[in-house]
């Protein structure tokens, strides 16, 4: 059965066919690195809470809607938007956010300006985002917090980070024909729809669930659900304005149930072209200013200055080049696709050897044992991580049991 399912008509795979060339531009975004991206590459995001009333909208199909997102060629906005982020990660005082700025820690030589791990905070918590746009050069987001802001500004060759706390100031330039930085973590909704729509082949469902009023929009509603038994993820529906094809509001709910995984929406938004001055920026009197290292961004990237295409997790193979990306193997395929590396050592401590570390790492982890040996489950609300003790690692947003089996499969 195809992707594309409505009440009118079923769309053929063939037919399904036609909206894949305007989304190919969707694939030259490479996986986040983030939690948040990790989350959004497996999947999407899911039904969310809009404004009241059901605006009468002409009927669209799957594809239709689909291929709207597409074609939509807006690149001027302004707006607010709030994101909230429930992984259900256990509660380590804050240790988890520093971990996770650590893992993708960049060339900010530890600034606490450098957007690479400043924005890592959206991965925990609600946050409000003021963003702006004019065009692939010039691009705004602020995170807003208590009694201070971050901004990141993208103008041109210049990227800065601006961290009011701190006032610490990260600065970095952007070569001619390099991979724009607005695209490294997801912060609206129509990134996220990005990375969804790249799940969208024959183990998925897609249809369209009626209309919503979204930041005082008009918007209709795709609905985007796994069609295999396994995945943790529930559904996935985006709100998509019905006069641009911009994305407005996203949420992901599990298949467990429960408040949403991320829930990313615009309360308020414009289409008109933000004003000039809203991306002009210079460093604060007294702000300490970090540049970043051109060797160490340059270790990161590909030869051509563009950061490496990276294979989406759900659509490689257990061989072959497409379930490859630096070591990694995919199992499987769809929203069952495991991922699996070495992590080149032993792997964690389990909690039967005894001592802190032991009860520590034990205290998140459920122990089991197969062919692959022994090792120890990881769970968050979407996410699993198997991790065995030769120090292979078995990572995707399928169940426990369906973990538990990709690794018995692979050996």
């Amino acid at each position: 059965m195809a992707p594309f399912d409505s009440e009118d008509s079923t769309t053929t795979a063939a037919a399904a066919g036609d909206v894949r060339e305007p989304r190919r531009r969707f694939a030259r975004y490479g996986v986040p690195v983030t939690v948040m991206g990790v989350a959004a590459a497996a999947i999407g995001l899911v039904p969310a809470l809009a404004d009241s009333g059901d605006p009468d909208l002409p009927k669209l199909t799957a594809e239709q809607l689909v291929q709207k997102i597409a074609e939509s060629d807006v690149e001027q906005l302004s707006g607010t938007v709030k994101i909230t982020t429930d992984l259900g990660l256990p509660d380590l005082g804050g240790l988890e956010s520093g971990l996770l700025s650590g893992a993708v820690g960049g060339a900010g030589g530890g600034s606490a300006a450098d957007p690479s791990a400043k924005l890592t905070e959206l991965a925990t918590g609600t946050h409000t985002l003021r963003i702006a746009a004019d065009g692939p050069e010039r691009q705004k987001v602020s995170l807003l917090e208590d009694a201070a802001e971050y901004s990141f500004i993208h103008d041109g060759q210049d990227v800065w980070g601006y961290d009011s706390r701190s006032n610490e100031v990260y600065h970095a330039t952007v070569a001619d024909g390099a991979e724009r930085p607005e695209k490294d973590v997801p912060a609206t909704p129509k990134d996220f729809a990005e990375e969804a729509l790249k799940a969208v082949d024959d183990t998925t469902s897609v249809t369209v669930d009626g209309t919503a009023r979204v930041a005082g929009r008009d918007a209709y509603r795709l609905v985007v659900k796994p069609r295999q038994s396994g995945s943790t993820v529930g559904a996935i529906s985006v709100a998509v304005d019905a006069k641009t094809g911009v994305p407005l509001k996203f949420t992901l709910t599990p298949a467990s149930g429960g408040a949403a995984v991320v829930d990313v929406g615009f309360t308020q938004v414009s289409f008109a072209k933000p004003d000039a001055s809203t991306f002009d920026f210079t460093p604060p009197k007294g702000a300490k200013v970090t540049e970043a290292d051109p060797a160490a961004e340059s270790a990161e990237k590909g030869k051509d200055g563009k950061p490496a295409e990276a294979t989406r997790p759900g659509h490689g193979t257990e061989s072959g080049p497409a379930g490859e990306l630096d070591g990694m193997r995919v199992l499987g395929e769809g929203w069952n696709a495991v991922a699996t590396f070495g992590t080149g050592g032993e792997g964690l401590p389990t909690a039967t050897g005894g001592g802190d570390l032991d009860g520590f790492l034990g205290s998140f982890g459920d122990q089991v044992k197969g062919g692959f040996g022994k090792g120890t489950v990881f769970s968050t609300r979407l996410i699993n991580a198997l991790v065995t003790d030769d120090g292979t690692v078995y990572v995707g947003a399928v169940t426990k049991d369906a973990l538990v089996k990709a690794a018995e499969s692979a050996r």
